[in-house]
């Protein structure tokens, strides 16, 4: 039997970092995932899932220091579910996805920061044919 999922998506809020009792992190974010699809009537039309993600020990540190709101991110984990009792004594259901692996996609900083790959800052190699 084999429970995974992958998910590619957008980081919808801030991953909200907390540590257990042995000092483990625990981060907590939702994800976007979004699909376009043509109706009958030839109309197009995009709907948006939303996904609770939960990433635990060194995982959950990467995630709340390097993933802000709109990263975009690929999760691999596996589907849980869970229930809890609210205060007005009410029994709630939970669908997460607990990461085991992330990659952020989406490329790295802006050209602007930092010297150009390849030359030497403050040089002007526009005239080099490669």
């Amino acid at each position: 039997m084999f429970n995974q999922c992958v998910l590619i998506g957008r980081v919808g809020k801030e991953p909200a970092v907390r540590f257990t009792q042995s000092g483990s992190a625990v981060a907590q974010f939702s994800l976007a995932t979004s699909e376009k699809f043509k109706k009958k009537d030839g109309t197009n039309e995009e709907t948006v899932q939303w996904h609770q993600i939960v990433c635990w020990g060194k995982l959950g540190e990467i995630c709340g220091e390097y993933l802000t709101k709109g990263s975009l991110v690929c999760i691999v984990g596996k589907v849980t579910y869970r229930t809890y009792e609210s205060k007005d004594s009410e029994k709630k259901y939970i669908t997460e996805i607990v990461g085991r692996e992330m990659k952020m996609l989406g490329g790295g900083r802006p050209k602007e920061e930092g010297p150009k790959v390849g030359g030497t800052p403050g040089t002007d190699d526009s005239d080099i044919p490669f």
